[in-house]
């Protein structure tokens, strides 16, 4: 179950949505299920809560969400930049928690419906993400130049091709990890395409990934670090799916029966292109890294989904 000690931030008054998600009068911010750009307008509501900053992202507040942070938001990240190794940057297109040192996310969220899959073409507009606090390391698209790595995504780009805009987001470098160009290209690209294959116009996903580590094998050999130090090249990479109906008040939804796929690769040049060999628990990737998934789920819910390890297709 990971890290249960979260505080959140409620809601007292009561709140109609009218976006294509309906939610209850009254819940904490930390399971609201928001559409686009709703968090951006509601940060205002927050409640600041203190907590110490360490090398590790630390659970904190829970603010206001996006519809990406519907089933939880993993580290409690938030928007306080003085907590640089667990800060919450909210995108349109997904959400993440940045850690500074470390210049990359510890996890990216996002929601995925049939609506995020259109005709705009791939931007590959490689980008420094301009939103970090000021004064922060923006790590550039020619950091990983000539390391062996690729700038692998955490929010596919082929996961949102709506519009070129929603495209063109998922290239911001704080998106990105240094990834071993076959985990990515293989293992991981087959992963996503499967992934697109369980949206229609009835199932929608949630997805959760994130890295954690230090240390991994590029195409040149083994490396620590890029850009003379400034970002850290993870040892393990992870990804959570969680399989749903189109419906509404999603976390709520989900049951001991939902389909829940959570898988862990090595970040090596030589892993497998077949990624249902890595298949995990929940609890597993939740020991190895201290987040607390799927924490928007409730609680017998939870101890029911996360000790599974999928068993289903794979292609």
């Amino acid at each position: 179950m990971g890290l249960t000690a979260f505080r959140t931030c409620a809601l007292t008054t009561p709140f109609t949505w009218s976006g294509s998600k309906v939610l209850p009068f009254t819940m904490p911010f930390s399971r609201f299920p928001f559409r686009r750009l709703a968090a951006l307008a509601l940060l205002s509501l927050a409640t600041s809560c203190g907590s110490d900053s360490t090398d590790d992202p630390t659970p904190g507040p829970v603010l206001a969400e996006s519809q990406h942070l519907a089933l939880g938001n993993p580290s409690g990240a938030t928007v306080d930049p003085s907590k640089p190794t667990n800060y919450l940057l909210l995108k349109n297109q997904y959400t993440l928690s940045y850690h500074r040192d470390r210049g990359t996310p510890n996890w990216v969220s996002w929601h995925l419906e049939q609506a995020d899959l259109g005709p705009a073409d791939r931007q590959d507009d490689f980008r420094a993400d301009a939103s970090l606090p000021s004064g922060w390391y923006q790590v550039q698209s020619s950091s990983y130049s000539g390391s062996g790595f690729d700038r692998g995504h955490n929010c596919p780009s082929a996961a949102r091709t709506a519009t070129e805009a929603d495209n063109s987001a998922t290239f911001l470098m704080s998106n990105m990890i240094p990834q071993a160009p076959n985990n990515n290209q293989r293992t991981w690209n087959n992963m996503e395409a499967y992934t697109r294959t369980l949206v229609s116009a009835t199932q929608e996903v949630y997805v959760i990934m994130g890295s954690y580590g230090k240390g991994g094998v590029g195409s040149n050999g083994p490396a620590s670090t890029l850009d003379n130090g400034r970002i850290t090249v993870p040892a393990r990479i992870w990804k959570v799916v969680v399989v749903l109906p189109v419906g509404n008040d999603d976390a709520r939804r989900v049951s001991s029966s939902t389909r829940v796929i959570a898988v862990d690769t090595p970040n090596e040049n030589s892993v497998s292109s077949s990624w249902g060999q890595y298949r995990v628990s929940v609890d597993a990737i939740e020991a190895a890294t201290g987040l607390d998934l799927l924490s928007g789920v409730p609680t017998s819910v939870q101890a029911t989904l996360e000790a599974k390890v999928d068993n289903g297709p794979t292609q």
